[in-house]
């Protein structure tokens, strides 16, 4: 190719007819890459017409993950994810002695793991089945390793992560509690108040599966729960916002979510697994893997392979706080 490009320059000495060759590549390298760059700032860019499609009707943040949420009232929104000072989503995760995650699709009794922070959001409470409550100082655990100590690598789905080891303490209780031993599994924190996954474009956050916010519209679980005859809950699908409004799966055609004046990106719909068969309440997995069963019958999306759709992952484009009752809109 290069050698044709060269000849078109008739007979000009080859050195000159190599950088003119040259110029011109690096030229269209540029414009290639001005034209990502206005494309990606485009796409990138908030509409200035929304539509009202409800209000905020449930708002949850879940410091561990695959372990129970905390309910809360409003939150701060920041690329890592929902939050309230030392209270952050997915912040936290159970890994092997390796450093692999660990999750309830492995170990369904993480579900029934319940968090509770204090009023100041710095200390978190650990409570399970037949357990003693356990206390971890996450403001301590945001400072950093302790002295001596270190960041140590850790893997959620393939990628490493920096995370802090919480402690023998904790090792014990997780460990205990999941495996009946003294040891064998970790509770490890992420200290970095930025992304470091490269999963979803910088969207993933801490240690989320996907994304860091996932919205879950109401009506859609309604419309699922008819055609059950075990009924499930919103907690079954785990979402930070609950939108109360829609028509059922209205969210497939959203590009754009505003929550107040908090603005997100559409990036995916949300694919379900196993994960959705797995009682909240009790940490059992359904016999009949329902509701997946079920939702495999009618929410394959053409795009989207053999998992069903069920809610939305969002991208954080404007941050701020949002409480619950606020309206959310979409374009």
């Amino acid at each position: 190719m290069l050698s044709k490009l060269v000849a078109e320059f008739g007979e000009l000495p080859v050195s000159q007819k190599v950088l003119l060759v040259a110029a011109g590549v690096g030229s269209i390298a540029m414009l290639s890459a001005g034209g990502y760059l206005v494309k990606k700032r485009i796409d990138n860019t908030p509409p200035k017409q929304w539509r009202k499609a409800g209000e905020l009707a449930e708002l949850y943040v879940y410091p561990i993950k695959s372990c129970a949420p905390v309910v809360m009232q409003q939150i701060d929104c920041a690329d890592l994810g929902p939050q309230r000072n030392f209270l952050r989503d997915r912040i936290f995760m159970v890994t092997n002695a390796d450093g692999k995650f660990v999750t309830a699709r492995m170990k369904p009794k993480l579900v029934l793991v319940q968090p509770r922070f204090d009023e100041r959001y710095e200390t978190m409470f650990l409570t399970a089945p037949g357990m003693p409550e356990l206390r971890v100082d996450v403001r301590t655990l945001a400072a950093g390793p302790s002295e001596g100590g270190e960041t140590i690598r850790s893997t959620v789905w393939g990628e490493q992560v920096p995370t802090v080891d919480c402690g023998n303490e904790v090792a014990r209780w997780f460990s205990r509690y999941l495996l009946d031993k003294e040891d064998g599994y970790r509770l490890r924190y992420y200290p970095l108040t930025y992304t470091s996954r490269q999963r979803n474009g910088g969207d993933t956050g801490s240690l989320q599966d996907e994304t860091s916010y996932m919205l879950f519209n109401e009506s859609s679980v309604a419309d699922l729960n008819r055609r059950l005859e075990n009924k499930v809950t919103v907690l079954q699908f785990r979402p930070n916002f609950t939108v109360r409004g829609p028509e059922p799966y209205a969210e497939d055609r959203w590009r754009w979510v505003r929550i107040g004046e908090v603005v997100f990106r559409m990036e995916k719909p949300c694919l379900r697994c196993v994960f959705t068969t797995i009682d909240p309440t009790s940490g059992v997995f359904h016999p009949d893997k329902e509701p997946l069963r079920t939702l495999k019958q009618y929410r394959q999306l053409p795009s989207c392979g053999e998992s069903p759709a069920f809610g939305i992952h969002l991208g954080l484009r404007r941050a701020g706080e949002i409480k619950l009752g606020d309206p959310v809109y979409f374009a």
